[in-house]
């Protein structure tokens, strides 16, 4: 570039010293200077598109420098691990040439012993299977097992829904009971500790008149103050229609004369059972077939012992109401 410049120079102070040449000569120099300084610009361009160039050069062959410079470094921590690897693989493969001696001289010196392991390990390989026979069996049986458990609670499932069927079904004839004990109370409000009680026992209603309150002594005609206590127990009984209704004579161990239609405590104690059917009936609409009529002599007495006290309390008359256990029946009839 500088000598470029120098060469412009001259040709511009070579024109100045020969100005006063012809003009041909003028007019050739001044081609000659254009075709230079087309040539200059020429040149210059070319310059900057190496400096260009160069500088991209440049640029290049530092990132090169760089990832030679990463490479290198690289290949010194490979080469050194590889080293070490190495020293490692050379140790390892000397410490298995001593193992593998020791191996073959174990092997030859210990022959019985690996027979007998060979021994003992048939051995445990045959209990093994036997074992797995064994829980083969075990697992069919516990699987037998567990459908009969699957049967069993199926069952008792069926069972459990039946009982608290059941239960409820008593729970309902429980009730009822209940309700009717008090219905009676209610009625015979007035008689109650006046030779008539109302107890209840097994499910059971029992209104128990005294024969003081029913009967004069040997007969079978029930008094007015009986009559009415009965029209009272058959009003109830009217109301409640899934009662069974059963009447017992009952008398005391005294035996009777034998006179006319009354022969001995038997009749006496069925006779006046059917007078109150016979009463229940006629102030009423019980339907007559839940009535029934027994007497029960002299065998049932409330207090066993030979006193008038006790044979009083003997000679009395029991109606007993049980609710009706159709459905009861019914339900245990469908299970």
């Amino acid at each position: 570039m500088k000598k470029l410049n120098t060469y412009i120079a001259a040709l511009v102070i070579a024109g100045t010293l020969f100005s006063c040449v012809p003009q041909r000569k003028l007019e050739e120099e001044q081609t000659k200077r254009k075709n230079c300084e087309t040539e200059l610009a020429d040149l210059k361009a070319r310059s900057l598109d190496c400096d260009t160039k160069l500088t991209e050069a440049t640029k290049s062959i530092n990132d090169n420098t760089k990832i030679i410079n990463g490479l290198q470094k690289d290949t010194s921590i490979v080469g050194t691990s590889y080293r070490s690897l190495t020293a490692k693989y050379d140790k390892l493969n000397q410490i298995n040439e001593q193992l593998l001696d020791k191996y073959n001289r174990l092997l030859e010196g210990n022959l019985a012993d690996t027979r007998k392991l060979s021994g003992e390990l048939q051995l445990t390989q045959e209990q093994l299977l036997k074992k797995e026979d064994e829980l083969k069996k075990l697992a069919a049986e516990l699987d037998a097992k567990k459908k009969d458990l699957d049967a069993l609670t199926e069952e008792l499932k069926k069972r459990e829904a039946r009982v608290a069927e059941l239960e409820a079904v008593l729970k309902k004839k429980d009730d009822a009971t209940n309700e009717l004990k008090k219905k009676l109370s209610d009625a015979l409000l007035g008689f109650e500790g006046k030779g008539l009680t109302i107890t209840q026992k097994n499910g059971k209603v029992y209104v128990s008149m005294d024969e003081s309150l029913l009967f004069a002594s040997g007969s079978t005609s029930v008094e007015a103050k009986g009559v009415e206590a009965l029209k009272k127990v058959a009003k109830v009984l009217e109301q409640n229609t899934d009662i069974n209704i059963l009447i017992e004579g009952h008398t005391d161990d005294v035996p009777m004369a034998g006179k006319g239609d009354i022969k001995d405590n038997w009749d006496l104690s069925v006779m006046r059972a059917t007078s109150i059917v016979k009463i229940i009936t006629k102030n009423s609409t019980v339907d007559p077939k839940r009535l029934t009529a027994a007497g029960r002599g002299e065998y049932f007495p409330i207090d066993p012992s030979k006193t008038a006290e006790a044979r009083k309390k003997n000679r009395r008359t029991e109606i007993i109401l049980t609710p009706k256990l159709d459905e009861l029946f019914k339900v245990l009839e469908t299970n």
